[in-house]
């Protein structure tokens, strides 16, 4: 059994540790209620314009489609990972490195495969994958629309440009503070849909449609990345503050059991000084 100073530096340790994970919880149950706003307030907008654009472009020709939706033989993807810039939040970044490593190994297998990198985490796994084109962990630390547009236009203008031709998201979609689930979406080209013979939309459009889906698909698809960006920032907090929470329950477990462990040799050893004082005295007495 060890002995008694030992114990107690554990027990100072766990303790220690038990209230840093207790503070990484609070902070993160307060960023957890902001960002969960954020992306709540969002999805409606997004779903919306999404719905927009997918009636408007079933009106139209195939010969006027958008060059955001030239469907080409895939020969080049670029797989873009979000992740986050910090680890402790359990499995939430390496769940991203592995739907990744899945998708460049099985589904792209004979594809040359390419990764951006949103958030360190994924940084530091894709530069050991393959070619890392860019590093976009900066965003999170003033996440806007506006500086996301910059990243969505990147990937659009090396799209356009032939650089590549396919290209995914993979990241957390938040669906509450325990559950995250990683999704994998088509960013470029765009999905085509279907067109449904029962669609009727009687409406005069100024300027044309042709006009309005081209002005509306950029825009889709800047919204499209900053939804995935903000739903993996929300899942982030989620699961720090999950992560956390197990964590402070480990350490009180532990703490715990360390001061019954504690309690137990103290007791012990204060039973064999009363043994010796017992058997000290009796010596004498004979």
């Amino acid at each position: 059994m060890a002995n008694l100073k030992e114990i107690r530096n554990r027990i100072s340790s766990v303790s220690s540790t038990m209230q840093i994970t207790s503070a990484m919880k609070m902070v993160s149950a307060a960023k957890l209620k902001k960002a969960q706003d954020a992306i709540t307030a969002m999805r409606p907008y997004a779903n919306k314009l999404t719905e927009l654009l997918q009636s408007l472009s079933a009106t139209l020709d195939a010969d006027s489609g958008s060059k955001y939706a030239n469907q080409r033989q895939v020969n080049k993807v670029l797989i873009v990972g979000i992740t986050s810039n910090r680890g402790l939040c359990g499995a939430f970044n390496s769940n991203i490195v592995k739907e990744v490593t899945k998708l460049a190994n099985e589904k792209y297998a004979n594809q040359e495969v390419s990764y951006l990198a949103i958030g360190k985490k994924a940084n530091d796994a894709f530069v050991k994958m393959g070619t890392v084109i860019a590093n976009e962990s900066e965003v999170f630390d003033d996440l806007t629309f506006d500086n996301v547009a910059e990243i969505a236009q990147l990937l659009m203008d090396k799209f356009v440009d032939g650089e590549f031709d396919k290209i995914e998201l993979v990241y957390n979609k938040f669906k509450n503070a325990a559950t995250q689930i990683v999704m994998t979406e088509q960013f470029l080209p765009i999905v085509p849909v279907e067109s449904d013979a029962n669609v009727n939309l009687d409406y005069i459009f100024e300027p044309s449609k042709v006009e309005i889906v081209e002005t509306l698909i950029p825009k889709s698809l800047k919204t499209q990345l900053y939804k995935a960006i903000r739903d993996s920032f929300a899942s982030e907090h989620g699961a720090r503050m999950t992560a956390m929470h197990k964590a402070t329950d480990n350490a009180t477990e532990l703490r715990d059991q360390l001061k019954l462990t504690y309690n137990k040799a103290r007791q012990a050893a204060i039973t064999n000084e009363i043994l010796e004082i017992v058997g000290g005295a009796e010596a004498l007495n004979n």
